[in-house]
């Protein structure tokens, strides 16, 4: 029990629990299936950014810029669908790929300029939205062919009174972008050597660890995933606009930070971000469904990163003057 209450994720869970519990008991929309289904699919895209956000965090860094990589990656994917046509596969390759480019810019700014990445990512935040509009002049986009425009269901289920629900793509593609960011971390090399990394960056160093390559993963990693998202944030609004997805900064990170990731690098965990992703989608539901004004969204998701991060520093400072008094010993 001890160490359960030392876990982040134990306190998600009340919390989360508590949620549902109370908008279960005060609305008649929040427990239907479809609600559910809708309501994660439109945080899928999210979520799928905040596996990315997992890793660059538990590295030690932080990427600002991936909502102006994610956008680019739509405008670049969705260009070239429409002039040349194509595949829902072939959407998500060019998205994937326009979005490790330019995470691997951020890799390597990072790693020669030697500044830190919340400083390097701000910048190229700054020069991909202001190349973005330079190029596109703001412009939206909405004729996607027929194809992208298709529903993309993956499962199908139907309930006896006849409803249909579907597990959309992007949805799908949340679920299993999240075992595998869980199978890397675990088990293997460079998911260890990503936590060392963030653990002691110096450390890691003397050991050998070839930095130069670890950084270029991470922030590899956050772009593929931001690409990725982007696509599917596509599948699901049917449009793609400059500004659709600036500003979803605070929903990833505070999604991240919730599950339990340290911004001091060398801890986080998969299922802790699952739960944060969650629980950020479930407050956004709430606000709706309750008829709540939309600014205490933001003011609700700051208090709990605050008490997040305080229970988080708490227990990291119990661990600490433990280890203390065992070495004393």
């Amino acid at each position: 029990m001890s160490n359960l209450l030392k876990k982040n994720e134990f306190y998600l869970v009340i919390v989360i629990f508590a949620l549902v519990l109370f908008l279960g008991i005060t609305t008649d929309q929040f427990l239907d299936p479809g609600n559910l289904l809708e309501l994660f699919t439109s945080y899928s895209f999210l979520g799928t950014m905040s596996a990315g956000m997992l890793i660059v965090l538990i590295s030690g860094g932080i990427d600002l810029s991936f909502t102006a990589t994610a956008t680019i990656s739509q405008y670049v994917m969705s260009t070239l669908i429409i002039e040349y046509g194509g595949n829902i596969f072939i959407a998500y390759l060019i998205g994937a790929g326009v979005g490790v480019g330019l995470g691997l810019v951020n890799g390597l700014l990072i790693h020669f300029i030697k500044k830190h990445p919340l400083i390097i990512t701000i910048a190229t935040l700054n020069i991909f939205n202001g190349l973005l509009m330079y190029f596109t002049k703001g412009k939206w986009i909405y004729n996607f062919p027929m194809w992208f425009s298709d529903p993309h269901d993956v499962m199908v289920f139907e309930s006896a009174e006849g409803y249909i629900y579907p597990i959309t793509l992007p949805l799908f593609l949340f679920f299993i972008i999240f075992v595998i960011t869980a199978l890397i971390l675990k088990y293997t090399k460079i998911g260890r050597k990503i936590y060392a990394l963030g653990g002691n960056k110096e450390a890691a160093r003397r050991m050998g660890f070839n930095i130069f390559g670890l950084t270029l993963f991470v922030y590899g990693f956050m772009g593929l995933l931001a690409g990725i998202g982007s696509v599917s944030h596509a599948l699901i609004v049917q449009t793609v606009a400059p500004n659709a997805i600036v500003g979803k900064e605070l929903d990833v990170i505070a999604a991240v930070v919730l599950g339990g990731a340290s911004m001091d690098g060398g801890s986080g965990t998969v299922i802790g971000t699952f739960l944060g992703v969650a629980l950020v989608a479930i407050i956004s539901n709430a606000v709706i469904l309750l008829g709540i004004p939309s600014y205490w969204y933001q003011i609700l998701l700051g208090t709990i990163i605050v008490i997040s991060v305080s229970i988080t520093a708490i227990n990291n400072k119990r661990n600490m003057k433990k280890e203390a008094e065992i070495n004393v010993a």
